[in-house]
């Protein structure tokens, strides 16, 4: 058999202090959509410092509503383990509740700025969407957010680095890598948003209402094919009901506001 070695989940300890690759790529991930959104706000005439202020709030916010979506799923488990609650580096935060701590920050931060909900909204969601792909690298790293049982034989017919089978080895099995089917699907949309879409002639929050199904439809996919999905019901899996909600609240809100312009005009 081919050696089998992951990955250290752990960059580097300054003694008694462990330093996680999954807060590393999360944080490379919100750098990356800082930097990205404060140039757009530059094209858009928007002072960037509003951006910067907004995402040095929204993101602590939306990581701290992360882990308080994930551990309420999961309080049969936390209620027993109360001191693992703070262990975020360990992993176990939810997408979905970093969206919804995200887009409450910004009603919040809007309504005080005296600016436009949604074209804040348009700049940040290629960024946000283009984070999400980075910091699912995070869960790679920590071995979680996998699929079912698979073979080595599937995971190089996908023609994968050995990095990634290898990780993709846990106790003595090897799993589905949808981490990188979410991910890549996150890449893709961000192409999509930004080098495409960013140039239609697009109403305010248009944009970001794309992401929101974008990502939804993607999600809704991803998630069937995981094992370890927070589950509503023993049937029903959260994010994907959650995936089903968002876009129907994407399109609806996105035809209704097109109908009230063209009713307008």
């Amino acid at each position: 058999m081919t050696d089998v070695k992951p990955l250290n989940p752990i960059a580097l300890e300054l003694g008694p202090i462990s330093v996680h690759w999954y807060g590393i790529i999360i944080t490379c991930g919100i750098i990356l959509g800082l930097w990205i959104a404060t140039r757009e706000a530059n094209r858009l005439g928007w002072d960037k410092d509003i951006i910067i202020d907004f995402i040095m709030i929204a993101a602590p916010v939306a990581i701290i509503c992360a882990r308080i979506y994930y551990v309420a799923f999961e309080w049969e488990h936390y209620s027993q383990y109360p001191s693992q609650i703070i262990a975020i580096w360990q992993g176990g935060i939810a997408i979905h509740g970093a969206l919804i701590g995200a887009v409450l920050t910004a009603i919040i931060y809007t309504r005080k700025k005296n600016i436009s909900f949604w074209k804040l909204a348009d700049i940040v969601a290629p960024s946000l969407i283009l984070g999400q792909a980075i910091g699912r690298w995070g869960n790679f790293m920590n071995q979680e957010a996998h699929g079912g049982e698979t073979t080595r034989a599937f995971l190089e017919s996908l023609h994968l680095p050995n990095f990634i089978i290898n990780q993709m080895f846990i106790d003595g099995t090897y799993y589905v890598p949808t981490f990188l089917y979410e991910s890549s699907w996150d890449l893709l949309g961000f192409v999509i948003l930004f080098f495409v879409l960013r140039k239609l002639r697009l109403k305010n929050g248009e944009l970001f209402l794309s992401y929101l199904v974008w990502y939804s439809i993607g999600r809704f996919y991803v998630e069937g094919l995981r094992t370890d999905s927070l589950m509503l019901t023993s049937q029903l899996r959260i994010a994907q009901v959650v995936s089903l909600v968002l876009i129907g609240i994407g399109i609806i809100i996105f035809v209704y506001r097109r109908l009230k312009i063209r009713t307008s005009g």
